[in-house]
């Protein structure tokens, strides 16, 4: 989750809510990638999620961190709750997810590297507290009632008004985990473009990274349950958004769409104000109930584009939401995918050609079965497998094109982070398949082998 948003002044007329969008493009030259990662942390002698406090603990890890690597620490009220160094951040879901939120970097070669070391950094603490971490789409054994709650205002106020809204909301924010990387685009068309084929190949990278096959102790018959979460938990919020694809989509009819999101709060002095299910649009007028006649800022319009949870999202950039979290080499297959596709042009627009004729039900159809099938799944004759296929062509071809070396120029290009992905495809067995295999196979049915088997 996002930490609070800042800098902005104060809104003194519509057009500045999509001016803060359009003030992201940037050209070509200076697009860069930001990988963000969540990763569960657990008690290496119970198997049990970390507390917030004490001796193997969130807090423990963050301030291992923050003392022997440099970090400088972000704090809610006494709490710690983040680190920031060198334009990244760590950060705490409500569950005590940990987050690397990458820096905006040039190649993947470097975001990959980026995260190697946080993942290096993570393991030494790690291991001196007795803790370990594991990349999985969804918690595969805890409860709600065993999961604790980290000390963030923001927190309290969601876990509330999930219950109101929709029956997943509370799993999605304690026992799930994702990756997903931030691209930037050009321009208004080159922001329409890209949205598009984002939203429409979403479930490719679904099933291409489908990693959660368990929740609570069972097989749950979803190859991607973090995915299935996300489709019964707020549908104000979530979903495929068939707008981005009628005429007329730009920033603007974003800004429409984001305003009829209900709010959830305003962050001031420090502390995150109730605004649950209240309107930004009020709040424009000086009608907020929670700061009666007190108008907004950039910095809250800010703040509310990070509630919004659709399967691609707009900021001042471009987020992929549709992974589950995984092992180590696919924290690197990710943004392979999605630079690939969306950093060249002419992948850009083979990518849109192999979808630009689905209609809104074959979207969503592809985003159910994806989380249900994964590679395995059929949608109007058309199967899975073979189209992710299609899709790794072109974002191989995309990566070529894009021609990056790495440091010292000993590898040509980025295109060998997608082996993963190709492996994957060639033999037909998603992440969730392989653990099933396990599940089924050497583990005889125990689920804890997981936490050997599969932690970083």
């Amino acid at each position: 989750m996002s930490i609070p948003q800042s800098g902005g002044g104060p809104i003194e007329h519509h057009d500045q809510l999509a001016e803060y969008m359009s003030a992201g493009c940037k050209p070509k030259e200076n697009w860069r990638i930001g990988t963000e990662h969540e990763k569960f942390g657990y008690a290496k002698d119970s198997h049990l999620p970390m507390p917030y406090d004490g001796p193997c603990s969130i807090k423990a890890m963050l301030e291992g961190l923050r003392d022997r690597y440099g970090w400088a620490e972000v704090k809610e009220g006494d709490n710690i709750i983040g680190l920031e160094k060198d334009g990244a951040n760590v950060s705490l879901e409500p569950g005590g997810q940990l987050e690397l939120s990458g820096a905006p970097l040039e190649s993947i070669h470097q975001t990959c590297d980026e995260v190697n070391e946080h993942l290096k950094e993570v393991k030494e603490i790690a291991d001196e507290i007795g803790a370990g971490f594991i990349g999985l789409g969804a918690a595969p054994e805890w409860t709600h009632e065993q999961m604790p709650m980290m000390p963030k205002g923001r927190y309290k106020l969601m876990t509330r008004y999930m219950g109101r809204v929709g029956t997943h909301g509370t799993q999605m924010m304690y026992r799930t985990c994702t990756v997903q990387v931030n691209l930037d685009f050009a321009s208004e068309a080159d922001m329409v473009k890209k949205f598009r084929v984002a939203l429409a190949l979403q479930p490719v990278a679904t099933a291409l990274f489908a990693n959660s096959p368990f929740f609570e102790g069972k097989v749950n018959g979803h190859q991607s349950w973090r995915s299935r979460v996300w489709r019964d938990l707020d549908a104000d919020r979530t979903g495929t958004l068939p707008f981005v694809f009628e005429d007329g989509m730009g920033f603007e009819r974003y800004v429409q769409y984001a305003l009829d999101v209900p709010m959830y709060f305003v962050y001031r002095d420090g502390k995150y104000i109730d605004a649950l299910g209240m309107s930004f649009r009020d709040f424009l007028q000086g009608k907020l109930p929670a700061l009666p006649g007190e108008m907004p800022t950039l910095s809250d319009w800010a703040d509310h584009l990070t509630t919004i949870f659709p399967e691609a999202r707009i900021k001042q950039y471009m987020e992929m939401r549709g992974a589950d979290g995984g092992p180590w080499r696919r924290l690197c297959a990710l943004p392979a995918l999605w630079v690939g596709l969306l950093y060249d042009q002419g992948a850009l627009d083979a990518a849109w050609d192999l979808c630009k004729d689905w209609d809104a039900e074959t979207r969503e159809n592809w985003r159910v079965m994806a989380s249900v099938g994964g590679l395995h799944s059929e949608v109007g004759g058309v199967n899975m497998r073979h189209l992710a296929a299609e899709v790794l062509d072109i974002a191989e071809a995309g990566l070529k094109a894009r021609a990056m070396p790495g440091v010292g120029g000993l590898l040509a290009d980025e295109t060998h982070f997608l082996n993963a992905l190709q492996e994957t495809v060639a033999d037909g067995r998603s992440p969730a398949d392989e653990l099933l295999a396990s599940y089924n196979g050497d583990w005889g049915g125990d689920l804890s082998r997981i936490y050997d088997d599969y932690s970083y």
